[in-house]
């Protein structure tokens, strides 16, 4: 049966630390699974509320955006996913008596973990300037509160309108239209913190921002290249495609500082020998990469083709712009600084070249280890080289496949959530809507965090998130958004965005995935896209865990109507009561969604187009795929220092803590870790079990520092090493963003190691 939401907060620094696991999932995963859905949830509406995750007639599961097959299982979750599932489905509530029992000043001492684990928000709360207690509100009072400021601006773009990856395609289209007809871009959204270096290396060089490949690729693949990327954790059931894959005949490689359990060997829960036998061994090599290596490796990886002449030279003649000038660039590179960048010989190196020479098709995937670094965007540019270089590009297994996290994110860029629109797009809404909307570009993360510090943004509004919690340098970001006027937050659950808050501020607590959604014109679905553009319907299927909730949809109609007033040309009450009205308005405004309330319709949906995929055409401004000759760069660590990645456990999705264990890892009933090579620690007087503080350094001179952290000695490449996020965003200093895209450099941080 369900259980109550703890009492205290567990004490977090006392971690219990044994080896790594070798092999993920399997029985481990299922009785996990059991546990913490029977906790949050009791085992019967546990039962038949995952019966309905990710399949055809039910809900799009709020974790991440891994697609799905044609062909569904029953069980058609992960471990991981089963606890977002939980935690939005649970049955404990944090009511007004919850706050009031509460003050801010104390919600602001407990963990990530315990706030969460207190359950779904069940009203409209505010906090009055001054006050120390959130108190129960109307939603017509809310929703002046949120007109009143806005309206008192002086200039639209002091307003900040920021969206999180759950957000639904409908949520996210109203935001943006909403946000533009008040007259500003300032739109920021979680891509700018973890793939807008993708989209900005992938639009530059095949003119499109996302992935190139469907499922049925990864299935086809005679290689697939993971680089940066814990899929064991972060996107488990991609490793059902791997494990099918491999079983085809692929050869899969990673490319990772760590080792992770995932990609050694899969347990399948939903077969026999994943269950009750050894699984499937996935990684054919593992290239123990130095953090901020890959720029350097694949570069090496492109001379060695070029010199043994496995290029498709029809296809980079007929495609292709650039290919003498990257051609010359990569015949010239040093193979000690290669070394240098990697820390990989040339003999491991030239396994993987052997793997790719000898592949009729690759395909290359990648997550944040690839996409954090001040270089990111010319390593994932070197990423599109080699693959251009052999034509795998817009033909069955090949591709670009940058794997995203949340949900719905890259729906969410999709819909017009994005700081720099198209001159296109703007003239799409121009045209649709009746008015001008803002051409000047607005604020990303980072410069919404400055513009909020510096006092040139006053209104921040959330759609989603844990803002806070999520972002970097967080003894600044923290400050600053004490400067707002006021902060609003769409949430579901409380987190520590709520008890970081401006002068004033608001909780606005919305319906989850799971939930039916009854508005005025029936029962509505919503829809999302998925980490492949594969677009489909989502339907809850839970009665909402208060009456007093309201959707997202129903939530920016209502605001919109507040703030804009009578005269405005969009009919946000039509598009509260009827999300069909809001879809065929997307379906004049963004491209690929003709038709779209019939195609969404169809079981699993549809696919949106992808030029170079579909017909290896490549919108970019030369008209072809642009090769990319960028010079080398990689992290450059002072002696005596370390560069230190920040991660997830398993335990955790983004800043959603589910637990305090880390299980493939070794870990244990805590989170203040840090994973360093034994030679490490011990030059830094440090043994196993020892405890220390992790000093940034950064150019402004400032010491940031994250306090009491147990060393644990482990298999990681010299001069590297690993702690959890979002303890250690402190560390990551506000300007330390990966050129062109501003994404924080969150895998390549200099520290130090003092002793606690």
């Amino acid at each position: 049966m369900a259980t109550k939401p703890p009492a205290g907060d567990p004490v977090q620094d006392a971690p219990h630390v044994s080896a790594p696991k070798q092999s993920a999932a399997g029985l481990p995963a299922i009785g996990q699974t059991v546990k913490v859905a029977g906790a949050q949830m009791g085992a019967r509406r546990a039962a038949l509320t995952l019966l309905k995750v990710n399949q055809k007639d039910g809900f799009d599961c709020p974790g991440c955006a891994w697609p799905e097959g044609d062909k569904r299982h029953t069980f058609e979750f992960c471990e991981n996913g089963a606890k977002a599932v939980a935690e939005e489905a649970t049955l404990r509530r944090v009511t007004p008596e919850f706050f009031a029992a509460h003050p801010v000043s104390d919600l602001a001492r407990r963990s990530g973990y315990w706030l969460g684990q207190q359950g779904r928000i069940t009203q409209p709360m505010y906090l009055p300037e001054g006050a120390d207690h959130y108190e129960a509100i109307p939603w017509e009072r809310a929703f002046d509160i949120v007109a009143e400021e806005l309206t008192a601006l002086d200039d639209p773009d002091e307003a900040v309108f920021y969206t999180s990856g759950r957000t639904s395609n409908e949520a996210a289209f109203l935001l943006q239209l909403f946000a533009r007809e008040f007259g500003t871009n300032n739109l920021p959204d979680c891509s700018n913190m973890c793939h807008e270096s993708s989209g900005s290396a992938l639009t530059e060089t095949l003119g499109v921002g996302k992935g190139s490949v469907l499922l049925d690729d990864l299935h086809q693949a005679e290689l697939i290249i993971v680089a940066g990327q814990n899929p064991g954790t972060n996107h488990p059931r991609m490793l059902s495609a791997l494990e099918k894959a491999k079983q085809a005949g692929a050869t899969i490689v990673s490319i990772n500082p760590l080792t992770e359990a995932g990609l050694e060997r899969f347990k399948n829960p939903q077969t026999a020998t994943g269950l009750a036998g050894r699984g499937t061994a996935l990684t054919d090599l593992h290239l123990p990469i130095r953090l901020g290596g890959d720029q350097a490796l694949f570069r090496a990886l492109g001379r060695l083709l070029i010199e043994d002449d496995t290029v498709d030279h029809t296809f980079v003649d007929t495609h292709t712009h650039g290919y003498q000038d990257y051609k010359d660039a990569a015949l010239a590179t040093d193979w000690t600084e290669v070394e240098t960048a990697t820390g990989l010989t040339r003999d491991q190196i030239g396994q993987l070249h052997t793997r790719l020479r000898d592949a009729r098709s690759t395909i290359v995937c990648w997550a944040m280890g690839l996409t954090q670094h001040k270089h990111s965007v010319p390593t994932i540019r070197e990423v599109v080289n080699v693959l251009l270089l052999q034509g795998n590009i817009g033909r069955p297994g090949s591709g670009v496949c940058p794997v995203r996290g949340h949900s719905n994110v890259q729906g969410d860029r999709t819909m017009g959530i994005f700081e720099r629109p198209t001159t296109a797009f703007l003239d799409a809404l121009r045209d649709e809507f009746g008015f001008e909307p803002p051409r000047h570009h607005g604020l990303d993360v980072v410069h919404a965090i400055r513009a909020l510090r510096d006092g040139t943004a006053k209104v921040f509004f959330a759609m989603g998130g844990n803002f806070v919690a999520a972002t970097p340098d967080s003894t600044v970001t923290e400050a600053a958004v004490r400067q707002a006027r006021l902060t609003v937050h769409v949430s579901t659950k409380l987190n520590r965005s709520h008890a970081v808050t401006g002068a004033r501020a608001l909780i606005l607590p919305t319906l989850g995935r799971t939930e039916k959604d009854r508005q005025a014109g029936g029962e509505q679905f919503v829809t999302v896209e998925d980490s492949m553009g594969m677009v489909h319907a989502s339907h809850g299927n839970l009665a909402p865990a208060s009456p007093h909730l309201l959707s997202e949809t129903a939530i920016i109609t209502r605001l919109a109507r507040a703030a804009l007033g009578p005269h405005s040309p969009t009919p946000w009450a039509d598009f509260e009561h009827d999300y069909d009205l809001i879809r065929d308005r997307i379906a004049r405004v963004v491209p690929g969604f003709d038709d779209f309330n019939t195609r969404v319709r169809r079981p699993g949906g549809f696919t949106l187009p992808h030029a170079p995929r579909d017909s290896r055409t490549f919108p970019t401004a030369t008209g072809k795929a642009n090769f990319t000759a960028a010079p080398l760069e990689y992290p450059r660590v002072p002696e005596g220092r370390l560069l230190l990645q920040t991660l997830r456990s398993h335990d955790q999705y983004n800043t959603t803590i589910y637990g305090l264990d880390d299980r493939y890892r070794g870990i244990k009933d805590g989170r203040r870790v840090v994973l360093v090579h034994p030679e490490d620690a011990a030059a830094a007087g440090l043994a196993d079990g020892d405890y220390t503080d992790l000093v940034s350094e950064w150019t402004d001179g400032t010491e940031r520092r994250a306090e009491g952290f147990r060393v644990v000695h482990y298999r990681t490449p010299r001069g590297c090493a690993a702690a959890y996020f979002p303890e250690t965003n402190v560390l990551i200093p506000l300007d330390h963003t990966a050129d062109t895209s501003n994404t924080p450099a969150s895998k390549s941080v200099v520290i130090r190691l003092e002793q606690h």
